[in-house]
């Protein structure tokens, strides 16, 4: 989350006026993440979140999301709901952008997750992906193999600015995915950004996901390894094999993981921190320093990803086989 866009008062009252939702009282913007404009809206009944989709989210790629979340909700999984309007409308136009407003999930997000929160982390991101299953429409994922090379090409010339020698390892680690990636295991829609700051607790219970402007139709062994990097490290980087251990067994409880799925992992593990770096490393090229916003730094997953390449097995990860 974050905010490119302004929005004025008297926009916002006039845009609130047409739901059902009583009256503005108070908004302000949310700084947290990198993708899209976010408000924190009250109003006298309720609050809610007012997001505004900036150019890095495809207006023809909105009924999905929208959708899935409803999807999902009819399944059981605690998430944001669109809000309508009077005329029955979710997507709508403000300030110039798509615009959506969404209901408010109680909770907050944990900056140092634990082992409990890892196995809650694991038992939602299963029940995710077997709600998912029978989600009727589809989207691929372009933020994979394909992707990220394209992403590669943005960022090339300006890579060793950032970090020195990054074109070098983004290079041969593209060349090395191109022969080990599989693309034929077990799929569904998967969330592919469920960092800590995508999942509510209330406690150490877990009170619902955010945020799925990432989804689409991918292999689920895929979405586990991009939660082994966003939850799994430590701030010094070292890898916490009782927490991946607590994360893996909760989600093969929820949904068994297959031998292929499991060895696979590390190379999965190696993609999605790529992906990371890559994004990171473009974000930070990129970024309006007008802005409000926080660029992440790219060095955080460039560690993460020398760890998957030393590793052999998923044994690794603190998971024997079945």
């Amino acid at each position: 989350m974050a905010v490119y866009t302004d929005v004025g008062d008297q926009e916002l009252e006039a845009f609130i006026a047409s739901y059902d939702i009583g009256y503005l009282t108070s908004f302000k913007g949310i700084a947290e993440g990198v993708e899209n404009t976010n408000y924190l809206v009250h109003t006298d009944a309720n609050p809610y979140i007012l997001t505004l989709y900036e150019k890095r989210v495809h207006e023809e790629d909105l009924p999905y999301f929208l959708s899935l979340m409803e999807h999902l909700a009819a399944r059981g999984i605690t998430c944001p709901l669109p809000v309508r309007d009077r005329e029955g409308r979710i997507l709508r136009e403000l300030a110039g952008r798509p615009a959506v407003l969404i209901s408010f999930l109680e909770g907050v997000w944990i900056r140092r997750p634990d082992i409990v929160h890892c196995g809650e982390l694991g038992k939602a991101l299963a029940n995710f992906h077997l709600a998912g299953l029978d989600f009727p429409m589809r989207r691929e994922n372009d933020l994979s193999l394909s992707g990220w090379r394209s992403l590669f090409d943005d960022v090339r010339a300006a890579a060793d600015s950032v970090i020195p020698g990054l074109r070098g390892v983004v290079a041969d680690e593209l060349d090395f995915l191109a022969t080990q990636w599989n693309n034929d295991l077990p799929a569904s829609v998967i969330h592919a950004d469920l960092f800590p700051d995508n999942v509510f607790f209330l406690g150490d219970k877990l009170s619902g996901l955010i945020d799925f402007y990432f989804a689409c139709n991918d292999m689920m062994a895929y979405d586990v390894a991009v939660c082994l990097n966003a939850w799994c490290f430590e701030p010094d980087a070292s890898f916490n094999i009782t927490k991946a251990r607590a994360l893996l067994q909760a989600y093969g409880q929820t949904r068994h993981l297959a031998e292929n799925e499991l060895t696979a992992l590390p190379v999965l593990a190696r993609g999605a921190a790529l992906r990371f770096l890559l994004t990171r490393t473009y974000d930070l090229l990129n970024t309006d320093e007008n802005a409000l916003v926080k660029t992440k730094d790219p060095r955080e997953y460039l560690r993460k990803l020398r760890f998957h390449q030393s590793v052999q097995s998923y044994r690794a990860y603190g998971l024997d086989s079945d």
